[in-house]
């Protein structure tokens, strides 16, 4: 029980100071609730994030709570990484390159009891992470300054938009197995964070030096997701998993607050505004399918559908142009589909030989966003995978994996920002011999 709590304590202590760097340099995450975070660990980071109809003894699959029945009656799991990135945005004929780097998760599982199977730990949910500016305009040029015109004389302006923070949670699931290879699971999650986007207007001259409009929002609520999986056994190395998952649509609880600054030119003297918009924003209504195919443990190959129903979810609001108060938009979002596949081979688990036993990876995905800009769909996603992992063999364990992934990440849509983006993924699963009863002769 003092290990279990320790590694409670480990899981959720670890990367907090981490939870303040943003893991994205996406404009796109200046919209909704941020960029939306791979909830996959371990060995389906290289395999594009397949998952939900995994169940395997050596894996913490957090995207399916009923494979946590499969966790080994022998061990303790626990599994953190982190990654870097490089993100190249070309608009226009225009390119330019930013570097990232970012706390991914830290998660355990152990079995508690025949059949039962216990997972918890600190995952992303989304971020935002940008800042960019726009050249100097004239006024009556751009809509967003015609609303402040009448207080201005000046004839230019700078805007600099900017952004950080997303939402975290820190959950605990249950997998339990009531008939032999049927599970079932639940997920229960804490989401909690805070969302920032800020629009900074510089003025050339004019009754305003400054205008600043920032808009916040605190997060705090629970949230459920369920699973269930079976598995239908074919011979002695071949099996089928089937998993299917849900997750419904959930308001945040929180208060999404607009408020503006401007600034006298003159005195220097600064007005504050504030709009408030309360119980503002949600999560979407999720459903999952997915299905794996294994040979002995040299051949897993899976594949997955996700399904997120964001046209129901009301935008974050922000101060409609003309007004003195915050708004909710419908028909401010599209809904999500995302295709995975992805595979892993080993020679031998086993084997007497490293090589043998090194984790080849790989995979492939495409998903569309739940972003409108302007009226127009949000980029949509191509990414390709691949990943290594490395036995970790030592005088007292032979069982933990180093995790090493790499992921290339295409995001485009009609008329916007192009990104792509490679990513280095690099995690260790740490396979611990807890429950083993030691006998004396």
């Amino acid at each position: 029980m003092k290990k279990l709590l320790y590694s409670f304590v480990l899981a959720v202590a670890m990367p907090v100071a981490a939870l303040a760097q943003s893991g994205t340099n996406s404009p796109y995450s200046q919209y909704g609730l941020g960029k939306l975070s791979d909830l996959s660990t371990g060995m389906s980071r290289a395999m594009n994030g397949v998952g939900i109809g995994m169940r395997e003894h050596n894996l913490v699959n957090y995207l399916n709570p009923a494979s946590y029945s499969g966790a080994d009656s022998l061990t303790f799991l626990f599994d953190i990484a982190m990654s870097l990135q490089k993100t190249n945005f070309k608009e226009n004929g225009r390119s330019k390159n930013a570097n990232n780097g970012d706390f991914e998760y830290a998660v355990a599982s152990f079995r508690a009891m025949k059949g039962l199977g216990i997972s918890f730990g600190l995952m992303p949910y989304t971020n935002i992470g940008y800042n960019y500016s726009s050249p100097a305009q004239s006024i009556i040029s751009k809509s967003g300054a015609a609303m402040y015109s009448e207080y201005l004389s000046g004839t230019t302006y700078t805007t600099t938009y900017s952004g950080s923070g997303g939402i975290h949670q820190i959950y605990v699931g249950a997998g339990w197995e009531p008939i032999k290879n049927f599970s079932v699971g639940m997920n229960l999650g804490y989401l909690f964070g805070n969302l920032t986007n800020n629009v900074s207007t510089s003025f050339s001259d004019g009754f305003i030096k400054k205008l600043d409009t920032d808009y916040t929002a605190d997060v705090s609520k629970l949230k459920f997701d369920f699973g269930a999986s079976y598995t239908h056994v074919l011979d002695k190395k071949r099996s089928v998993t089937v998993g299917i998952t849900f997750a419904p649509e959930q308001k945040l609880g929180s208060d999404s607050e607009c408020r503006i600054i401007t600034q006298n030119n003159q005195s220097g003297v600064k007005d504050t505004s504030v709009f408030v918009a309360r119980n503002a924003m949600s999560i979407p209504m999720q459903i999952g399918a997915g299905v794996s195919y294994k040979y002995g443990s040299r051949w897993l190959l899976g594949m997955d559908y996700v399904f997120q129903k964001w046209e129901s979810v009301e935008r974050v609001p922000y101060l409609k142009e003309g007004t003195n108060a915050l708004f909710n938009y419908t028909d401010a979002y599209s809904n999500r589909h995302k295709l995975n596949f992805g595979g892993q081979y080993c020679k031998n688990e086993y084997g007497r030989s490293f090589v043998d036993r090194l984790r080849y990876r790989f995979g492939v995905g495409y998903s569309t966003s739940y972003l409108k800009i302007n009226d127009n769909e949000g980029p949509k996603e191509l990414s390709v995978s691949a990943g290594v992992g490395i036995p970790i063999v030592n005088s007292w364990n032979n069982r933990s994996i180093l995790n090493v992934g790499f992921q290339w990440q295409h995001a485009s849509a009609k008329d916007l920002i192009t990104e792509n983006t490679f990513l280095i993924n690099i995690g260790v699963t740490f396979n611990e011999r807890w429950f083993a009863k030691w006998k004396f002769e």
